[in-house]
């Protein structure tokens, strides 16, 4: 076997990394019985959630340097505070301690999360020049299949414990740390490809760190490119997280919206790979956040004037539109991540892209503090918790009104970051894309 080839010097670590960390968005398998464990709300322990996006998108913000500079001990560092973090957020459920949590879970697994998204992309971007948005798309659809992947395992060994999540942390934790440190060692840039970049010491690092700053937040075309990536997030993040609750309010039963849960995820992770494997054949990669924001903007209108969200449970084509509408919010959240460093790249060339890329997560950071919890604040403010019937009789409390009013917040953002793609980001031909 060749072992200096792409697929087992970028490809396969990247997926090992990347399908590892991407569980953080299994967070809602567990986060109720987090809650019921250490007797707090769930909208107190939801925090720990969003201290992990955020944490991720400062990390790589603040670490960007340190990958670009070195992939090894960047992935090393991923591999130590993500896997610490499981542990001890499962001592930390022990303890009945929600302090500990979003220490461990936030604080601690979202620096191994931010240096984990970031470590590999560069490297992928360099072995698979010609198809650099197919190859960044099949490790971020790693991270967007991990919640497909984990969900059912984690579910599983939940009931074996009685619903007792430390030791899921556990169990999880130890799996994730062979998985990332194999992808660890691993991982490796071509060896034609020569850095040019200094090593120094704390003072060095807040010097690059400042210079990488101003040079991003300085430039237009990054400021059009992290809006738009921030609102595509949150209204991402708001949806999604209304998710479960939109499938019972349209009338489908908790085994039906399991299953489907299913499904968005897997489109989750096919738009990672599909929209950026089509950007590759775009002249300009940017059309594609014009398709994705178009096609948003479509379905959401179409639920916001039929009030799919209030009728479906009544009208069944009303509930296939709702789920057509998650489906395609699901493929253009994990689209719009897969095809931020290929369009970074293309303006602002590979001798920096893993800080630049860095930079641009602090959307995924500010969004993760936002997107939500805006959401739930909507949803508990507008219209009024009501009991309905479910497919499979049971009954549930959902709020269609609130859910509903929601999108008018997205669909207008949506519209907002659709004029940004066209008015600050400029025509890059891709194909003569800089190095």
């Amino acid at each position: 076997m060749k072992w200096n080839n792409k697929w087992i010097r970028a490809a396969i670590p990247a997926l090992l990394l990347h399908c590892s960390i991407g569980t953080v968005y299994c967070w809602s398998t567990f986060s109720q019985e987090i809650a019921d464990y250490v007797g707090a709300t769930k909208s107190a322990t939801e925090w720990a959630f969003s201290l992990a996006i955020f944490f991720l998108g400062m990390s790589a913000a603040f670490l960007g340097d340190v990958v670009e500079k070195d992939i090894h001990k960047s992935s090393l560092i991923a591999t130590i505070c993500f896997t610490a973090g499981m542990v001890g957020t499962g001592f930390a459920i022990m303890l009945k301690s929600l302090p500990l949590i979003f220490i461990c879970y936030g604080c601690v697994m979202g620096i191994g999360l931010g240096t984990g998204y970031l470590s590999p992309v560069k490297t992928l971007m360099l072995w698979f020049k010609d198809r650099k948005g197919l190859a960044t798309g099949l490790a971020v659809a790693g991270f967007g299949l991990a919640k497909a992947i984990a969900s059912p395992i984690m579910q599983k060994i939940l009931k074996a414990f009685d619903n007792n999540p430390a030791p899921m942390f556990f169990i999880m934790g130890g799996i994730y740390c062979v998985m990332m440190f194999v992808g660890h060692l691993l991982l490796r840039k071509p060896a034609d490809w020569v850095e040019s970049h200094e090593k120094g010491g704390i003072g060095e690092f807040f010097k690059t760190l400042g210079s990488n700053f101003k040079t991003a937040f300085g430039n237009k075309t990054f400021i059009g490119i992290w809006l738009m990536f921030y609102i595509n997030i949150a209204c991402g993040l708001a949806l999604i997280s209304q998710e479960k609750m939109i499938f019972k309010a349209i009338g489908l039963s908790v085994e039906v919206a399991a299953a489907l849960a299913s499904v968005t995820a897997i489109a989750n992770a096919a738009g990672r790979l599909g929209f950026s494997a089509w950007a590759d054949t775009f002249k300009d990669r940017n059309t594609i956040y014009k398709l994705i924001f178009i096609l948003s903007i479509a379905f959401t209108g179409a639920t916001i004037v039929t009030k799919g969200i209030v009728n479906g449970a009544a009208v069944p084509v009303l509930a296939i539109l709702c789920v057509a509408l998650l489906i395609m919010v699901n493929a253009g959240y994990g689209g719009g991540f897969s095809n931020v460093p290929t369009l970074l790249s293309d303006h602002f060339g590979m001798k920096s892209i893993s800080a630049v890329h860095g930079m641009c997560l602090s959307a995924w950071a500010i969004a993760g503090l936002t997107g939500n919890q805006v959401a739930t604040l909507i949803v508990n403010k507008v219209g009024e918790f009501k009991e309905i019937t479910l497919s499979n009789g049971s009954t549930a409390m959902v709020n269609p009104e609130g859910y509903q009013t929601v999108l008018y917040l997205t669909c207008a953002l949506y519209a907002v970051a659709l004029i940004i793609s066209f008015v600050m980001i400029p025509r890059v031909n891709n194909k003569e894309k800089k190095n």
